[in-house]
């Protein structure tokens, strides 16, 4: 099982999972031509896919999930939710799950979970192998007590580290954004991704990965360093999922 970036942050995300050839994309907020050049950075083409899920229907997420699915002839997953956004044009497959309900694609098996964000159903995943379980928690505004029953025990970590809250308040967002922000249906900060990751059952650790990072409003070191007081580890143990480089695989074993 393996993980990677092809970007993070809010001009597009999108995020490689691969279990024993059965590659998904989760999320595509980035236009056609720039998911091939990011995929083939990681040894990869879309016509390597098997699926693509959607978390939600904000822009920066699905974008590209309609013309790619299109040109490459894939299934999209989404919520009944985010089903209910004609965002997506006419796709060649459109698979709807149950967001506390797991299913499974080929080998790879998917366990959706809600989480508080603006949009219709919200949904965040833990991928599995059937041994090994890799966490992903982005675009959230608070954390819940069945988020942490989801993430606790993982095998690695994808975890929101949105803005620092001080650089939030000083910044130039108008006061509606920075409540949006910072908001229960919102998005994490460095500090709030701290505090749940000291709940969570770390024992199996292996990778943990910051992701969804304000370009204004924070820093990759000001994440790192939240989450590794944490964990007592080195800052530079600490991944980040960039905007324009994304993240190499990361190998879970």
């Amino acid at each position: 099982m393996r993980f990677a970036s092809i970007g993070s942050g809010s001009r597009g995300n999108g995020t490689l999972v691969d279990v024993d050839g059965t590659l998904v994309l989760l999320d595509c907020g980035f236009a056609t031509v720039h998911v091939e050049k990011r995929m083939a950075r990681l040894g990869k083409t879309p016509a390597d896919l098997s699926a693509i899920i959607v978390t939600h229907e904000h822009g920066d997420h699905i974008k590209g999930v309609g013309p790619l699915a299109r040109r490459y002839n894939l299934p999209v997953w989404m919520s009944f939710g985010t089903a209910r956004h004609q965002r997506f044009g006419k796709l060649p497959e459109r698979c709807l799950f149950n967001s506390h309900e797991n299913f499974a694609i080929n080998g790879m098996e998917l366990l959706p979970y809600p989480v508080p964000h603006d949009a219709w159903e919200p949904t965040q995943f833990v991928f599995s192998d059937g041994a090994r379980r890799l966490g992903v928690l982005t675009d959230v505004g608070c954390c819940t007590p069945h988020i942490e029953q989801q993430l606790s025990g993982c095998d690695a970590l994808l975890l929101e580290c949105n803005h620092d809250a001080e650089m939030l308040q000083r910044g130039s967002y108008s006061a509606s954004l920075k409540r949006r922000v910072s908001g229960r249906h919102g998005h994490l900060s460095n500090q709030q991704s701290a505090e749940l990751l000291g709940r969570l059952d770390n024992t199996k650790l292996q990778h943990i990965v910051a992701a969804h990072l304000s370009e204004e409003n924070n820093q990759p070191q000001l994440a790192q360093q939240a989450l590794a007081n944490v964990l007592g580890c080195e800052t530079g143990w600490i991944g980040i999922a960039e905007q324009d480089a994304g993240l190499e695989w990361r190998d879970v074993v």
